[in-house]
């Protein structure tokens, strides 16, 4: 059906049933109203036995509505006809005559078993079925959105699945509300029919013998069994919906429809079919009792099943096994143990509320940093399996990065970290910020006002965790970053740039090669965001080398504004470090090509006094509030960042180039000139 069609169908619907209670109707149309409604409903019907879960059939609820609304304007119709022409139809006639024999005692016995059968049995059930249901799931609500939370942060599932989930929740919530109103839809209908057919039933009598002189008898015949008609009509669609409305209440979850779950689960217990058949042939040896029926219906049943396959304890060993999972020393079991995380933050026990849904929110910023470092960096940071550890001692938490501890802090329960000075009045002990190593203390969370009067800068416990997690998520980016998220990372590039990744990818290089410069990238800070230009300069550069230290370089030249941005300071100045030119071309003849790149080799002495003169100033600019980077010639610049790495890892080294057509004001805070190896 097309979709504005569609849209305007149920409202034309509903204002078409409306007209039917006022405008007096053919009897031709009343009758094809009247198919359709015992069509529609035993549709509603299948469909209800159908659908593998409720949500499957959410509208059931307001379609309830219309359904019994369009059956009560059929009864005012239906009863308009009656009165007024004695006729109501071929339908209502022979429900009334063939149905029931014509017999109005007949008529009046069926109708109210009818009744019987909806309104106590079916009704009253589902009702009640619908109100526990309601209930229950509301009151569930709280846990399962914990379960999706905590799955969602241990990284079973993604944000979009975890989204999928929580508005199945909601929805699941909202059907089973409507069905416990809808089923009071139902409830009144019963009672609604009960009460028409009586006023249908005297209604007619008097018409009959007051309005148009028939004898008693002949007006109970003619206006009567129309009227129990009419009932009858009425009732078969209402007692299907009842049905509906009881199969959609009482569902349980399952993986297939009704039908195909309700049939194996029967067939599956090949026993208590045996006994069955058995028992249906045993009734036969009682006197008196017709033997064909339970002779047949007996066979039948034992045939069935000897079709059942054998071994039911097996078939129970999968079922316990399927719920219970697999075994300790299974594969599967093994495989998931032995895998390594990513990211993993293990806490001690005494740091667990951190994480509660009680009141801590470490998880909620967790998923906050996930996406600050992809904005900052361009890797996607890998969820991070968050966990207690019994091995570690009381308030400390580890980070680790593939299985290896590569941070380890301090975070008492109930202290905040005080960072400044003059904290020696306070209580609590000594501490340290993890980050940046400036001294502090711990002090009981209830004086932090305290502490900030006195000037000190005071942090919560969940903040020095995830400022102490962010840097070694940065610092390790380049270990984080897999052969997969290298492979997504492409993808999502070739989406929106296919050429570039085509003349990249496979043609010049592999994934491989692409990672190895990514994480080159990384490791010295460097941001991947601008994955364009990165492939295009590897593009160029592919064509004549393959070294992955020459890719590198020619990558950070295309970067080199952006480079150098990262690193300017807010006044619109790029401080920096130079190398004495002599101590520049000592260490340009000192170069040496290895199986790990091209390094620095001179004499310990010489690098000693290097490494103590660069990491000397720049700590004397960074007490200054100045953070520096060191630059020197492009084919210096990355064997000298490996001589330097460990001594001063915070230290950026940039080349002349990258710096070359930086928008900043260049100023140089000192140079580098290693007097002992300019003295050799």
């Amino acid at each position: 059906m097309p979709k504005g069609l569609s849209q305007l169908a149920v409202p034309i619907g509903v204002v078409m049933i409306v007209v039917m209670m006022v405008v007096p109707m053919p009897t031709v149309l009343l009758d094809m109203l009247i198919a359709a409604n015992i069509t529609i409903a035993l549709i509603v019907v299948v469909v209800s036995m159908n659908v593998k879960r409720p949500l499957e059939f959410s509208s059931f609820p307001a379609l309830l509505l219309v359904l019994t609304l369009f059956r009560l304007a059929l009864n005012i119709s239906a009863t308009r006809l009656v009165l007024v022409d004695g006729y109501a139809g071929k339908v209502i006639e022979a429900f009334g005559h063939f149905v029931v024999g014509g017999s109005l005692i007949v008529g009046i016995v069926i109708f109210t078993i009818l009744i019987i059968i909806q309104f106590i049995v079916i009704t009253k059930g589902a009702e009640r079925v619908a109100e526990v249901g309601a209930r229950f799931t509301l009151d569930a609500m709280p846990g399962k959105q914990m379960a999706i939370d905590a799955d969602l942060n241990a990284g079973l599932i993604d944000e979009a699945e975890a989204r999928k989930r929580r508005h199945e929740v909601t929805a699941e919530a909202d059907f089973y509300g409507s069905m416990d109103g809808g089923s009071k839809f139902v409830k009144g209908d019963a009672i609604a029919a009960i009460i028409i057919t009586v006023i249908n039933l005297l209604g007619g009598f008097a018409v009959g013998v007051f309005q148009k002189g028939m004898p008693a008898g002949e007006a109970i015949q003619a206006y009567s069994l129309m009227s129990i008609g009419d009932g009858l009509v009425s009732q078969i669609p209402a007692l299907l919906l009842s049905v509906a409305t009881g199969l959609m209440v009482a569902r349980a979850s399952g993986e297939g429809d009704m039908g195909t779950t309700v049939t194996s689960q029967l067939g599956a217990q090949k026993r208590a079919l045996q006994v069955g058949g058995g028992a249906a042939l045993a009734l036969v040896l009682i006197p008196g009792l017709p033997k064909l029926p339970f002779l047949v219906i007996g066979g039948i049943v034992l045939f069935l099943a000897q079709r059942v396959p054998s071994a039911p304890d097996q078939q129970a060993e999968e079922t316990e096994t399927a719920i219970a999972g697999p075994a300790p020393d299974s594969p599967e079991s093994l495989m998931g143990e032995i895998r390594v995380d990513p990211l993993e933050l293990a806490l001690s026990p005494d740091l667990v509320d951190l994480v509660e849904a009680a009141g801590g929110d470490l998880l909620d910023r967790v998923r906050a940093l996930r996406r600050k470092i992809a904005m900052e960096t361009g890797v996607i940071m890998p969820p991070v399996h968050t966990r207690d550890d019994l091995d570690l001692p009381l308030s400390t938490y580890v980070i680790r990065v593939n299985g290896v501890e590569v941070a380890r802090g301090q975070a008492p329960p109930g202290t905040a970290l005080a960072i400044g000075e003059g904290l020696e009045g306070l209580p609590g002990r000594a501490g340290q910020e993890p980050v940046f190593g400036l001294e502090g203390k711990w002090i009981p969370a209830e004086l932090r006002h305290q502490a900030e009067l006195l000037g000190a800068t005071v942090v919560d416990r969940a903040s020095v965790i995830i400022t102490h997690l962010s840097e070694a998520v940065r610092s390790n980016a380049g270990r984080l970053l897999g052969r997969e998220d290298v492979r997504a990372l492409v993808e999502a590039v070739r989406r929106t740039h296919p050429v570039v990744v085509e003349e990249l990818t496979p043609a010049l290089m592999g994934l491989g090669q692409v990672q190895t410069v990514l994480q080159a990238l990384l490791d010295e800070g460097v941001s991947i965001r601008d994955l364009v230009r990165i492939f295009e300069a590897l593009s160029l550069a592919g064509k004549n080398t393959s070294d992955p230290d020459a890719l590198c370089e020619a990558v950070r030249n295309a970067l080199g504004p952006a480079i150098a941005a990262q690193h300017a300071e807010p006044a619109g100045s790029l401080p920096v470090l130079t190398l004495d030119p002599r101590l520049e071309n000592a260490l340009l003849e000192s170069l040496r090509p290895t199986d790990q790149g091209v390094q620095i080799l001179i004499d310990p002495v010489r690098a000693e006094s290097l490494i103590t003169q660069a990491s000397r100033l720049a700590d004397n600019a960074e007490q200054q509030g100045v953070a520096p980077v060191l630059v020197c010639s492009p084919q210096l610049r990355m064997p000298l960042r490996r001589l330097l790495k460990l001594a001063a890892p915070r230290l950026p080294l940039l080349s002349y180039t990258e710096i070359a057509e930086c928008p900043f004001r260049v100023e140089t805070l000192g140079v580098v000139t290693d007097a002992e190896a300019l003295a050799a």
